[in-house]
């Protein structure tokens, strides 16, 4: 299997808020002086470019759980974990 970079993302999300149809605009400008949310994702890297940056939470030698694509612009910090390394099979010792 290849290796992906291990890495941890933050990021600011994007949001709304609101209900369906008509709000309190005195809420609703007190809402819009609240930061966005800042976000937390730990992923495999499957693509990265100066747009966006790509990752899976899970992955198979083939197959994997969907991927999240995050816009660099909203990207504060990328943290690699673990470098691009070749894998080595583990085996688990019964006992002890």
């Amino acid at each position: 299997m290849n290796a992906y970079k291990l890495v941890e993302v933050i990021w600011l999300d994007a949001e709304e808020h609101g209900d369906i149809g008509w709000n309190d605009l005195k809420s609703m400008k007190l809402y819009a002086k609240k930061p966005c949310p800042l976000m937390y994702t730990v992923g495999y890297v499957l693509y990265e470019d100066e747009s966006h940056i790509a990752v899976v939470s899970t992955l198979g030698s083939d197959e994997c759980s969907r991927v999240e694509k995050i816009p660099t612009e909203f990207v504060k910090e990328i943290k690699v974990i673990r470098e691009n390394k070749p894998r080595t099979k583990s085996v688990r010792k019964k006992g002890k």
